[in-house]
């Protein structure tokens, strides 16, 4: 399996060599790496040519890397049934990059690129409908990225009074607490709030 895919992986690649940045297998799955620009193109080639024939997006998806300049990985799996094989492409793009939207070669596209958008804040070019899909159309913030406080920005309740749904800034009732979840019985030198009971019965 392996070889199969080192052999697609110098086939990609040296049929795309201005778009591929590199190339990887690992745990059985071959990850090619693009330039965002040419990926419309790209997955068009994926699709079309005879020895590849990734005719199926299975996911779209982007992982968050704050501290890095190019801060967000979009991430393309693709599904060949002809060679029952997959193929997972990658592209870096910084925060206020857009990236070209694939939904005219993969139209399955459309509500990946939107959940995209809606959970981490990624813009796609020529995309027909880019709204959000899984927030409310008021929503502030994207909650997949890493510096979005776990709290959010704000809390939803019906109110009795006005007899409808409410929108408000959080309001925390107490602080957060830090635990550090170690225990004397696992060997620690000082004493818990409680223990000098134990200690009074022994």
């Amino acid at each position: 399996m392996s070889d199969a895919l080192e052999e697609l992986a110098a086939h990609i690649a040296g049929r795309r060599p201005n778009d591929v940045i590199s190339t990887e297998v690992a745990f059985g799955q071959l990850t090619v790496t693009v330039t965002p620009g040419s990926i419309v193109e790209f997955v068009e080639f994926l699709r079309d040519d005879a020895s590849c024939k990734f005719s199926t997006l299975v996911d779209l998806t982007a992982v968050d890397w704050p501290e890095r300049l190019a801060r967000f990985d979009i991430v393309w799996n693709f599904l060949s049934m002809w060679r029952n094989q997959r193929v997972r492409v990658k592209a870096a793009v910084r925060e206020e990059e857009m990236v070209p939207s694939i939904t005219s070669v993969f139209p399955a596209a459309n509500w990946y690129e939107r959940e995209v958008f809606d959970l981490f804040g990624i813009l796609f070019s020529g995309h027909p409908d880019l709204r959000r899909i899984l927030t409310d159309y008021g929503f502030r913030g994207h909650p997949l990225r890493k510096d979005f406080p776990t709290t959010g920005y704000t809390e939803v309740r019906y109110d009795e009074v006005r007899k409808r749904v409410v929108y408000e800034p959080v309001k925390l009732v107490q602080e957060y607490r830090q635990f550090d979840f170690l225990s004397p019985w696992e060997g620690a030198q000082y004493i818990l709030p409680g223990d000098e009971k134990a200690e009074a019965k022994g």
